[in-house]
């Protein structure tokens, strides 16, 4: 089945510009040198489908002017991926119709505290309209399309990138264990974690990620949850290889 990825941002936690940088990246004029905080939008003729809710949510959904959402699937249960999920409430209200909402026991453990509101059993009205479904590392199904969890470690904690056909997106990892390699091989496209240059004790840099994409035979890789630290877009892009680029806020693909 033919996807369309939209990448709702493209940044680290703490978005491009970060707040009171004096930096070249942070004072660029590029469009693609500003980067909200990473998420996607994968859409069929009959769905659409949001991995991870940023605290810019908002500001991405109207910026992209999405009328219909039909559910969310998170990653992990780090803020910068879980904050803005309050806001699909307008969806509720307009759509006349909860979210479902596709989580692991410990991101909903945490979705239940961050949103207690949202989860009570007795709730008062406006609050989001929300149903869980607990997912582990089996396939699982979102509207027609199959999930298939790629477990991943950030440091310590184990994080889900998912592949749905011929694409797959991982974000917020430094580590994969080759049973969870063999789940990406074969996919035409590969979204991927690329902080910066320098070692960091939980993402990849972005050599790393290359060296990755190279070795999984990926065709075409993308490179996501990019820091201020990385450098300007244009001139990382001109050292990339061929098949290599940087994604950013606004790409759109069909895979």
């Amino acid at each position: 089945m033919t996807l369309d990825v939209t990448f709702l941002g493209t940044g680290t936690s703490t978005g491009v510009p970060m707040i009171a940088c004096p930096c070249a990246v942070c004072h660029s004029t590029d469009a693609r040198d500003k980067r909200l905080r990473s998420s996607i939008l994968v859409e069929t003729p009959s769905s659409s489908i949001v991995i991870d809710t940023t605290p810019d949510f908002r500001t991405q959904m109207l910026r992209i002017g999405l009328t219909t959402l039909h559910a969310v699937v998170f990653t992990h249960p780090h803020k910068d991926h879980i904050a803005g999920l309050d806001d699909v409430r307008a969806f509720n209200f307009f759509m006349q119709a909860p979210m479902h909402v596709y989580a692991n026991a410990m991101t909903e453990e945490t979705l239940k505290r961050e949103f207690g509101y949202a989860f009570a059993d007795k709730r008062y009205p406006g609050v989001p309209e929300i149903i869980l479904h607990t997912i582990d590392d089996r396939p699982f199904i979102v509207r027609e399309l199959t999930f298939i969890p790629i477990q991943v470690w950030h440091y310590k904690m184990p994080v889900y990138g998912f592949r749905i056909g011929d694409f797959t997106y991982i974000t917020d990892a430094n580590r994969i264990e080759e049973a969870e390699r063999e789940k990406i091989r074969g996919s035409k496209v590969l979204v991927l974690n690329a902080l910066r240059r320098e070692s960091h004790i939980s993402h990849f840099t972005l050599t790393e990620a290359i060296a990755l994409a190279d070795e999984l035979g990926v065709e075409q890789a993308y490179f996501t949850h990019i820091s201020h630290q990385l450098g300007l877009h244009a001139e990382v892009s001109r050292e990339l290889p061929p098949g290599r680029a940087l994604a950013y806020d606004g790409l759109r693909l069909t895979v």
